[in-house]
Parts: C-alpha cells; sequence; structure tokens
C-alpha cells in the first residue's frame, strides 16, 4: 500500500536534451503558482505531498506545479553521467515553467532542488518572484561520494568501504522506484558543476533554511547572508533528511511566501 496520498496522473515535459521529466499539477488553474523541486533520491510527490506541503499550499491559495528531476521519480533516468549536470537540471525546470506557459512563480526547493532553484532565480529574473531554499549547501556534499566504490557494488556487490558513500546508497535503495545507476550516474556527471555562492546570488527575495541538526546548517547560513535579499530560518529539531515533513517549516515557507502576494 502506499504512504502517498492520491495525486494528478504526471504530465511529461520534454527537456531541451528530449528527456521527459514528469510533472504534477496541482489546485486551481488561476491561483498563484509555486514550482516545487525535491531533492537528491526523493520525488516530487514524496518530498511535497506526502509530507503535506500540496495540502497547505493549496488551502494557503497556491497552485502547485512540481516535477520529478531526471534520474528520479517518473522522468527519464538515464545511466551516462553527461545527462547529468547542473545547467541541465536547470534548463528541465524552465522548460517546465515555459511548457505550462507561467510567467511569474515562487520556486519551493529542498537541497539538490534548492541548489537547482538558486541558479533558477538567478536565470530568470523577472519570472521568479521569490524563493524558498530548504536545506541548501554552498556545496555539493555529493562529491564526497566514492563513485568508483559504488559502481562495484551496483556491478557485482563489492562490499562498500567508504561510510559516506554506503549511507547514500542506503539511503537511495529505500526509496521505492529509485534507480540507482541513474542517481550514481547524476552524482558522477555532477562533479564539476558549478555551486551557489555570494557572486552567482538571486537578488529576488529569498528564505533559507535548514534544520537545527543540519550538518549544512552553516553553510545555509553563510549563503542567507551574503545574498541581496534574504533571510535565515532554522528548523527546530531537524536534520537534512526530516526537515521538509517539518510543520514549522512549512508555516515559515507559507508565511514568506504570502508576503509576495
Amino acid at each position: 500500500m502506499s504512504l502517498v496520498p492520491e495525486a494528478p496522473r504526471p504530465r511529461a515535459v520534454m527537456s531541451p536534451d528530449g528527456l521527459p521529466i514528469a510533472t504534477y499539477d496541482f489546485g486551481d488553474p488561476d491561483a498563484p503558482v509555486v514550482v516545487a523541486v525535491h531533492g537528491f533520491a526523493s520525488g516530487a510527490l514524496l518530498n511535497w505531498h506526502a509530507s503535506g506541503w500540496t495540502r497547505d499550499l493549496l488551502r494557503a491559495g497556491y497552485r502547485v506545479v512540481a516535477l520529478d528531476q531526471r534520474g528520479h521519480g517518473a522522468s527519464a533516468k538515464p545511466h551516462d553521467p553527461d545527462a547529468y549536470s547542473m545547467e541541465l537540471l536547470v534548463a528541465d525546470v524552465v522548460s517546465v515553467i515555459d511548457t505550462y506557459l507561467l510567467d511569474d512563480v515562487a520556486y519551493l526547493g529542498y537541497s539538490l532542488g534548492a541548489r537547482v532553484g538558486w541558479h533558477t532565480a538567478e536565470q530568470l529574473p523577472d519570472r521568479v518572484s521569490r524563493a524558498v531554499f530548504g536545506g541548501i549547501p554552498d556545496a555539493d556534499p555529493m562529491r564526497r561520494v566514492a563513485v568508483d566504490q559504488a559502481k562495484a557494488f551496483l556491478a557485482d556487490g563489492t562490499p562498500i568501504e567508504d561510510r559516506v558513500t554506503n549511507g547514500y546508497l542506503t539511503m537511495a535503495s529505500g526509496v521505492e522506484g529509485n534507480d540507482l545507476r541513474a542517481l550514481v550516474a547524476m552524482v558522477e556527471g555532477m562533479r564539476d558543476s558549478i555551486e551557489p555562492t555570494p557572486a552567482n546570488a538571486p537578488s529576488q527575495p529569498l528564505l533559507m533554511a535548514a534544520g537545527s541538526e543540519d550538518g549544512i546548517k552553516d553553510s545555509a547560513v553563510r549563503l542567507a547572508a551574503a545574498a541581496p535579499d534574504a533571510r535565515f530560518f532554522e528548523i527546530p529539531g531537524r536534520n537534512h533528511f526530516n526537515a521538509p515533513t517539518s510543520r514549522d517549516f512549512r508555516q515559515a515557507a507559507i508565511a514568506f511566501l504570502s508576503e509576495g502576494r
């Protein structure tokens, strides 16, 4: 039995390089739009729907357009590392915004989705009005993954000696439908991708958030301090993995988004 509440069937949007990106449209078509982008090894429905975000955003009068990033959920899951880069992930989000004919959106992203949102907001200053970035580090934490060990494990079961790598694969394998080869390809392909820095900070109003127990909290605080118009919210009692389910986080985010209406 699925733990995810009933949701719309996915609608495919084609990426610039020809991959189907699954999207989910919730709410009144005429309501203000929040584009929601999930974290690594998660998915739109798990990150935003099962955790109560879509419910609370709809109650607050928003429409939510969520997407499965490439390599995740119902979207294409290529095994080629060249199919993954920050530029390609941002282009996927832009394609969704374009396909849905959206001119003015708020952005909601967590972890990898927040990193993608940082660059999306910078690229679309006239179309992304404000953004919530949860669990956003100022560097790619997946660079610590030992890709060679991960590949060997997937190929023939060779035990993984690196603790971080084993943790990532264990976490990813716990999500139904995940393709571990695609996720490892993503980790490898994004090794040299651009990261959030003060120099490329978006100018829009931003709410940066991280759990009080999250190891990346200090880097999120630094990014918030460096951005032109950002504030930081500490999610009480949460770490990187359970912060998206926090009611405090949802309430703070919705209050922030509502300031722009």
